[in-house]
């Protein structure tokens, strides 16, 4: 429960000692934020949540005794309350904290380096924003209405559409582009929209903040649940209808024109709202290269990256979706969006597909 002293306390469950000093050190170094315990392993935890009642946990990925994400299964069917894991960037570290936020985790930030003098403050802002931002977070399944598909009649559904071709809906034109940027909350969010949209959707291209290491297996696990083909976005790839182009987790992605076509575009240049890929990069190569044949969402998410650019892109002629507030994880982008006057409408996350599918039909 927050402290009269409107901090937000913190529970730190992680078998190394050394990252439990470094965590604790750094998460009481911010004026929002109090440590108030810490714990080795998850039945430490489990007592320590009962006695303190902290407002947010960060959890270890890998831990003996129990592991993070049999943990945080028990922590979310028993106690829900909002968790940060804290992952390794590694493929196998990916896949663990991707699971996590299925479960209903609601942000990760990277296993802190022990010899890290160099990049520390960069690192420590990033922790504790996430931390003190996960603190007044929602829970997924606080808003996840009864008709949502569970993972088996997701994989079937996107099974069947994929095999049943027969009728293909008309797209009112091939060049439509869906454009859609998410940050915090967003991994769960992308695929509650991609599972539903058919496998003749227009190209849609997403950035979603997110490691270097963990774009790939992202844009994997969508492709293997949704009806579209999901690629991580490589540079030059020609944007095609019924696919999906994920935003490398260490670069921008930037949408062109060739001749006819749109392709992909990928850039290292320096972060934007402290993001690399940004939002912001994207949305503005859409309203300028892609103008009215776009649609742009802005999903879940912290800060107020994309906010301008999905502002170009209505002001371009594009049509403009924000995730509302009540199905947010958090309404920071989506909300900044609003107050620049870029958005048509604000949508909740489950009808948002049905409005992209009716945007792109034919009357």
């Amino acid at each position: 429960m927050t402290s009269s002293n409107t901090k937000s306390t913190v529970l730190i469950v992680d078998d190394s000692a050394l990252v439990r000093q470094m965590l604790t050190e750094i998460l009481n170094s911010d004026p929002r934020l109090e440590v108030v315990g810490v714990a080795a392993d998850p039945f430490i935890a489990r007592d320590k949540i009962k006695q303190l009642k902290p407002d947010v946990l960060t959890l270890d990925v890998e831990m003996p005794k129990m592991d993070g994400i049999t943990f945080l299964s028990n922590l979310m069917r028993l106690h829900p309350m909002p968790v940060i894991m804290v992952s390794s960037l590694t493929e196998k570290g990916a896949d663990i904290t991707l699971q996590a936020l299925e479960i209903g985790a609601i942000d990760f930030v990277a296993k802190p380096k022990i010899d890290v003098q160099h990049g520390l403050k960069e690192y420590a802002d990033e922790l504790c924003d996430k931390v003190a931002t996960a603190a007044k977070a929602k829970i997924l399944d606080s808003w996840r209405p009864p008709s949502t598909l569970s993972v088996e009649a997701v994989t079937k559904h996107s099974t069947d559409e994929v095999l049943s071709k027969k009728a293909p809906r008309k797209l009112k034109t091939t060049e439509k582009i869906i454009a859609i940027g998410a940050s915090t909350g967003g991994t769960e969010a992308i695929k509650e929209l991609l599972i539903r949209m058919p496998a003749d959707s227009p190209g849609t291209v997403i950035t979603q903040h997110i490691p270097a290491a963990f774009s790939r297996p992202f844009a994997a696990r969508m492709n293997n649940n949704c009806a579209m083909t999901v690629y991580e976005a490589s540079d030059g790839q020609q944007i095609l209808p019924g696919h999906v182009y994920i935003a490398p987790g260490d670069q921008h992605l930037i949408v062109e024109r060739s001749g006819a076509r749109y392709i992909c575009k990928l850039n290292d240049g320096p972060p934007v709202n402290r993001h690399r890929p940004s939002v912001n990069v994207m949305f503005r190569s859409v309203a300028q290269n892609v103008g009215t044949n776009a649609i742009g969402v802005m999903l879940t998410g912290m800060g107020d990256d994309g906010a301008s650019g999905m502002k170009e892109m209505h002001d371009n002629g594009a049509h403009t979706i924000a995730q509302d507030e009540k199905t947010s994880v958090v309404w920071g982008m989506p909300g900044e969006a609003v107050k620049h006057g870029g958005v048509d409408e604000i949508v909740p996350l489950h009808n948002i597909t049905n409005k992209l599918i009716a945007l792109t039909s034919e009357d």
